[in-house]
């Protein structure tokens, strides 16, 4: 069995870029294998339109008076819709579906990278990619704003193109977040080297179910008993949660290096907002990876406190429920 708790991970930078390629769970979906909702034709629109902007073929550079050669500047798509509509699912499709240097990442991990880097080593890494694939672009504070900005302002026009998705339309980033209004030129900035396209409808995973429960306790040992012991990692969750705060989120993917099979016992609530970021961050890399997992302890809707749970992370937490609920099902079979 896998102790995470006596795991204390270290990774490099250069590590941090070697291996950006689509998750586990979505390693194997293609554009062919996306099922659009009949109901929202967006969906279907949003499929057809990314698949033609990886599919288009690239201008090549050529030779300017008194200037070097150049590639184009990159072009920019952007996704919106809720979560739930197969965004990342479209994404990693473009990946399997273009050609050349490409790069397929979350907002979030691009943040903690560029921290890790530094800005000028950061554009260097991707400078030279066709295409950047960015999951869940959020800007969740000004720093990322500005960083994002920056990033993209000294990438794109080196003929990178970026597609991106989020949960909000590229004008309205930051928007309940912060004071928008202060870095609206930055918003600006990087709505304008987008063209969106927004995808309508309720969340898949939801779809014709309720939220799931927790397991009792005889589901989780059935549940547990099944697990090869080799690769399962069993964990109390107040455990868990002191232990990421000594983990940094960069590299929580290495700290789940070996694990096929996940158990949390006895889900607390968590009225420490910094506690219940590192919390969902945590679960999308499970999810990410394809971990099978299973959860005991308090319902889901208890989890995030309503101190923060509909403030500015309000899309993140739903994300993560959402998440967390497919887990479950999935470990009821």
């Amino acid at each position: 069995m896998i102790d995470l708790l006596a795991r204390t991970p270290s990774v490099t930078p250069e590590e941090l870029t070697a291996h950006l390629t689509p998750s586990p769970r979505y390693d194997a979906v293609r554009f062919e294998t996306y099922v659009p909702n009949p109901g929202y034709p967006s969906q279907a629109g949003a499929r057809d339109a990314l698949h033609a902007f990886v599919q288009a073929p690239k201008p090549s550079g050529g030779f300017r008076l008194f200037r070097r050669p150049s590639r184009p500047e990159g072009q920019g798509l952007y996704l919106d819709g809720g979560f739930g509509v197969g965004k990342t699912h479209l994404l990693a499709s473009a990946y399997h579906a273009s050609g050349g240097r490409r790069a397929i990442m979350s907002f979030q991990d691009l943040m903690y990278l560029i921290g890790a880097l530094g800005m000028t080593r950061a554009v260097e890494a991707f400078r030279g990619h066709d295409l950047l694939l960015i999951d869940e672009f959020e800007l969740d504070d000004p720093g990322n704003t500005h960083m994002a900005n920056t990033f993209l302002g000294q990438l794109m026009p080196g003929g990178t193109s970026v597609v991106a998705t989020s949960n909000t339309e590229p004008g309205a980033l930051g928007q309940g977040r912060f004071n928008a209004a202060d870095f609206q030129r930055q918003i600006q900035g990087i709505a304008s080297r987008f063209q969106p396209h927004t995808i309508d409808g309720p969340d898949y995973r939801q779809r014709g179910t309720a939220p799931e429960d927790t397991l009792s306790a005889g589901e989780y040992a059935a549940w547990a008993a099944l697990q090869d012991p080799a690769s399962l990692s069993l964990v109390e969750h107040r455990d868990l949660n002191r232990h990421l705060l000594q983990v940094h989120p960069s590299q929580f993917a290495s700290l789940l290096q070996g694990v096929t099979a996940l158990g949390i016992q006895e889900l607390v609530p968590m009225p420490d907002q910094n506690v219940a970021l590192r919390f969902v961050h945590f679960v999308d890399k499970v999810y990410d990876l394809g971990l099978r997992a299973a959860f005991t302890g308090v319902g889901l809707g208890a989890l995030f406190d309503e101190t923060y749970r509909h403030g500015a992370y309000a899309k993140k937490y739903s994300r993560c429920l959402s998440r967390l609920s497919e887990l479950l099902r999935e470990a009821r079979g």
